[in-house]
């Protein structure tokens, strides 16, 4: 698989305009009202993950949670990171 192009990036960034481009990675933040709220999020993200084969990074701080997806193999973002977020975005508008 390999990393979308700028143009495709672009298309990919209007077509998910919560999500950003960030260090190399698709970005998007999240904020609950607490750590519990937090943690039940990211255990959901996991679970679509795990089911898509296709894990985001996760960072969490109290009651933010700042996911990147990027696929390593490839060097940069790719259609599957594009998917990947849109499930996200689907499931947890």
């Amino acid at each position: 698989m390999s990393a979308l192009n700028e143009t495709q990036l672009q298309e990919l960034l209007r077509a998910q305009p919560q999500w950003k481009l960030h260090d190399g990675k698709l970005v998007r933040e999240w904020t609950f009202r607490d750590f519990v709220q937090a943690m039940a999020f990211v255990n959901r993200v996991a679970e679509l993950a795990e089911q898509a084969g296709h894990h985001p990074d996760i960072d969490i701080r109290y009651n933010r949670v700042t996911l990147g997806l990027v696929t390593h193999d490839a060097g940069g973002i790719t259609q599957r990171d594009a998917d990947m977020a849109a499930a996200i975005s689907q499931t947890f508008l």
